[in-house]
């Protein structure tokens, strides 16, 4: 069973920055897609940003490019999310899930897809004001 937990949410002004982290270390099976997701209230989960295991290979949603940065530590025991130039519509809750069978460009579901994780973390909030 993957254990993941997510750390880093709180409030901030828009324009402001916040870094998640989502501690994945008591886990030691392969983790060969990791992401991030958000869910606002009232909408639907989506999925914010991915990562390989052992690459530099990353994907984002759109409305976040040039925003948001994943990376994970060399021992891929920790994955974050670098999020800069915050905006209101960024505001939920944020949540690190993980793929142990397929890469995150890989599979029969996108990357993108909340039902391609079977392991997720509890969550962190975030709030952003304007």
């Amino acid at each position: 069973q993957v254990q993941l937990l997510e750390s880093g949410g709180g409030s901030v002004q828009a324009g402001g920055s916040l870094r998640l982290s989502c501690d994945a270390s008591r886990y030691t099976r392969n983790r060969y897609c990791m992401g991030w997701f958000r869910q606002a209230a009232g909408k639907e989960r989506e999925g914010v940003a991915a990562i390989n295991r052992g690459s530099d290979t990353t994907f984002y949603v759109d409305s976040v490019k040039g925003r948001f940065t994943i990376s994970q530590d060399n021992a891929e025991n920790t994955l974050y999310l670098q999020m800069n130039s915050l905006k209101p519509e960024d505001t939920g809750m944020y949540y690190c899930a993980a793929d142990l069978l397929f890469y995150c460009n890989a599979g029969v579901k996108g990357w993108w897809n909340p039902s391609r994780f079977p392991h997720w973390g509890q969550g962190t909030q975030v709030t952003v004001s304007s």
